[in-house]
């Protein structure tokens, strides 16, 4: 018997991901100087070069490659790649911002019932993807037996309060 039926791992949220890094300096000041991160202290147990980032509700993690010159330079941005995606105030500001820092970008835009949301994807400096987009008005449709609700976070947690109450009865009812 199952014993949390949507949630089997009882996981809370995102923590942070870790991103292999040429430069922790360059990486660093990408991650602080664009996209807003603040650097917070990380043990001083490791014995490796590395920093830890917090913004948003979620670490980034910078951990110095052993042998940098070795790690695959990416040179064309695909949205389809892997990447982080972080919702903006103002699609707007950030496509000026990314302007001024001279960051180069590819846009995208979704379309869904309706709905277009717009997106920026670009890299770090070593290659990882980062998209910004107004996702907030892209519904999150369960495929299965819940109501459409929005992308924000306070929906979100909305349905998982939800899924947690659900869970609750279908154990008092066993």
């Amino acid at each position: 018997m199952k014993e949390s039926v949507g949630n089997p791992l009882h996981l809370k949220s995102v923590n942070h991901i870790s991103l292999i890094c040429k430069s922790v300096e360059e990486s660093m000041d990408f991650y602080v100087n664009v996209l807003g991160f603040f650097p917070i202290r990380r043990p001083g147990s490791f014995n490796f070069d590395g920093a830890w980032l917090f913004g948003f509700g979620i670490g980034i993690h910078l951990l110095e490659a052993e042998n940098p010159e070795k790690l695959p330079k990416k040179k064309e941005i695909n949205p389809k790649d892997n990447h982080i995606s972080f919702q903006c105030e103002s699609m707007g500001a950030v496509e000026k911002k990314l302007k001024e820092m001279e960051i180069d970008y590819v846009r995208a835009i979704v379309e869904e019932g309706g709905i277009q949301v717009d997106q920026l994807f670009f890299h770090d400096p070593d290659g990882f993807m980062i998209e910004i987009c107004n996702c907030d008005s892209l519904p999150v449709i369960p495929l299965a037996g819940e109501v459409a609700r929005s992308c924000s976070h306070l929906n979100l947690q909305l349905m998982q309060n939800q899924s947690q109450q659900q869970q609750q009865i279908h154990k008092i009812i066993k």
